[in-house]
């Protein structure tokens, strides 16, 4: 089940594909994927040629990634990111949709750029996706509901409604409605959500520094219909 809200949820956003995909030309190979799911970026990036390891917490989400992957030269790893060690070393690594603000505050961030930096060739990159301008909405409040994301499995229809973001001690909670249309037309409906730190591109460059990077600029990715835009961070290592 985790799949396919995975999927419907995120699987569709493609506006950073082409950011990653010239990050991973320019630096070279081997490349590291941070909060990796289904594969969305790691599974592109390895059919253009790339060696990449994808790394997530979530084994049945790389067990799908596994599935998808064929033939192809794709590693994944199941581990926290805040205290994962791999043999290997890399010359990029990517923290795509804001996964960088899933860490658990400060604190997390510092134990992932630690790690990060640990497992980086000298130089290596390191480009993070944030998002600090996400708009407070409430459906049960008045805003205009967005259009849900619904797809079909099996004759089973699956529909995920953004339904609010609030803020929440220092944390922005993104809301949804999930609901569930069976073959009989029974119906099983939940509440999700999940919370993402706040943080700034400057808080994050400081981060970032402490952790001894050194900062390398900074990459916008547009907002589109159905998602936010991003300030992309890159640092070396």
């Amino acid at each position: 089940m985790s799949v396919i809200w995975h999927d419907l949820e995120c699987g569709s956003y493609t506006a950073d594909l082409t950011l990653w995909r010239s990050l991973a030309t320019r630096e070279g190979d081997p490349i590291l994927e941070i909060g990796a799911g289904t594969g969305r970026v790691a599974l592109d990036l390895a059919r253009r040629g790339h060696q990449v390891t994808a790394l997530d917490n979530d084994a049945v989400l790389l067990d799908e990634l596994r599935r998808r992957s064929e033939r192809l030269e794709l590693q994944t790893a199941c581990a926290d990111a805040r205290s994962v060690e791999l043999e290997a070393r890399f010359a990029l690594c990517l923290v795509p949709m804001q996964t960088i603000q899933l860490l658990g505050g400060p604190r997390g961030r510092a134990n992932f750029l630690a790690r990060a930096r640990r497992h980086l060739r000298p130089g290596g990159l390191l480009a993070a996706a944030i998002s600090d301008s996400l708009k407070p909405y409430d459906i049960d409040h008045g805003s205009p509901a967005p259009v849900p994301d619904m797809c079909e499995c099996d004759g089973v229809v699956y529909a995920s409604q953004p339904t609010a973001i609030r803020s929440d001690n220092g944390r922005t909670v993104l809301e949804r409605r999930r609901e569930i249309v069976l073959p009989d037309g029974g119906r099983e409906v939940e509440r999700h959500s999940i919370g993402l730190d706040r943080l700034t591109t400057e808080t994050l460059e400081a981060e970032l520094i402490a952790a001894g990077f050194t900062l390398a600029g900074r990459a916008t990715i547009a907002p589109t219909p159905d998602y936010a835009g991003s300030e992309v961070v890159i640092a070396r290592a």
